[in-house]
């Protein structure tokens, strides 16, 4: 195996580790496991659960005037092991870019920023536990998770575009289409951003069931009880633990119907996105990523309805949240296939 056919296999690898770890990140937050391990990096003060366990039942079933709970424990402690791994992989990549940096198979500053990105994670991991599942925390853990993903993916392509290079011949677009739907496409990503974040702001929050029908919520389109002031404050001081959110209904309601909003905005934006492209003269990839975005949106658009619908079971929660980081990749793609295959 040649470097550049070892470097996309090693980037494949990561970058699935890294979705596998967003979903895990999901899945916990979501089965109110984020205090699992009240401390950081360890758990109790030991490498795992087990050993906590046991010093707990030596006090009583306590540490730290807190019950042990193993279940919960294990499935913080798996994510940060997978968390670790992961951060050892990207370590990997990054060391590789510079021992190979003369064969310019991937830019060194772009793999040194993921390398930086990943660090940063880390401290937003302890501080999502070491302040109670603050919500402009435990969002910003998540957006740079998905950030993390995206440069992994936006790697991947780009390594994949310099082994095939359909740029090598002349660009299959017309005149100045090109330009216009890379701008189009860099505001459909904008939008994604904007509702993901949103998105993580309602599960911080615990407002996912704030709107228990669908498609109207609390009964009408658009609930007249809702407190838009408190639905939106980032920042409300330290030491309060958030763990099952400390907003009344309304507040709750107004962030669940901002992200619906949000849904219905930028389906129609990613409809539009994708029918230019399809009107415009351009290559197949980027036909393909556009069919990508478009089966994306609708995976998720099902998966959202559904969750809804038979009453926001765990397996789906979390699977909206995978449908999210698709949506996501697909859009990625989108803005890839509009660009020269140059080094990341």
């Amino acid at each position: 195996m040649n470097r550049a056919a070892a470097l996309r296999a090693l980037a494949v690898l990561t970058f699935a580790l890294c979705f596998g770890v967003v979903v895990l990140g999901a899945y916990v937050r979501l089965s109110a496991a984020g205090l699992g391990c009240p401390d950081w990096p360890g758990c109790y003060g030991h490498l795992t659960p087990t050993a906590a366990v046991a010093e707990a039942a030596q006090s009583g079933g306590t540490l730290d005037g807190a019950v042990v709970e193993a279940g919960k424990a294990w499935k913080e402690m798996v994510h940060r092991y997978a968390a670790g791994t992961l951060g050892a992989l990207i370590a990997l990549i990054a060391a590789l870019a510079l021992l190979w940096r003369r064969d310019r198979l991937v830019s060194v500053p772009y793999t040194l920023s993921l390398l930086g990105l990943v660090v940063l994670q880390g401290v937003f991991g302890a501080l999502t536990v070491t302040w109670k599942l603050k919500p402009i925390i435990v969002t910003g853990h998540l957006l740079f998770g998905l950030t993390t993903l995206s440069m992994l993916w936006w790697l991947v392509l780009t390594l994949n575009l310099q082994r095939s290079n359909p740029w090598r011949s002349a660009p299959a677009f017309v005149g100045t289409q090109l330009n216009g739907l890379r701008r189009l496409a860099t505001v459909a990503l904008l939008g994604v951003i904007v509702q993901v974040a949103l998105g993580g702001w309602t599960s911080t929050n615990y407002a996912a069931t704030a709107c228990p029908d669908f498609p109207r919520c609390q009964g009408a389109w658009w609930p007249a009880d809702m407190d838009g002031a408190q639905a939106f404050v980032l920042w409300r001081g330290l030491g309060i633990n958030y763990e099952g959110g400390v907003l009344e209904l309304a507040a709750r309601v107004a962030i669940h119907a901002t992200h619906r909003l949000g849904a219905v905005a930028l389906t129609l934006l990613l409809l539009y996105t994708a029918l230019r492209l399809f009107a415009a003269r351009t290559d197949h990839f980027a036909r393909r990523a556009a069919i990508g975005v478009l089966a994306a949106l609708g995976l998720q658009l099902l998966i959202g309805s559904a969750m809804v619908l038979l009453g926001f079971p765990l397996w789906i929660a979390t699977a909206h949240n995978a449908g999210a980081a698709l949506v996501l990749l697909a859009t990625l793609a989108l803005n890839r296939s509009l660009r020269p295959a140059r080094p990341a």
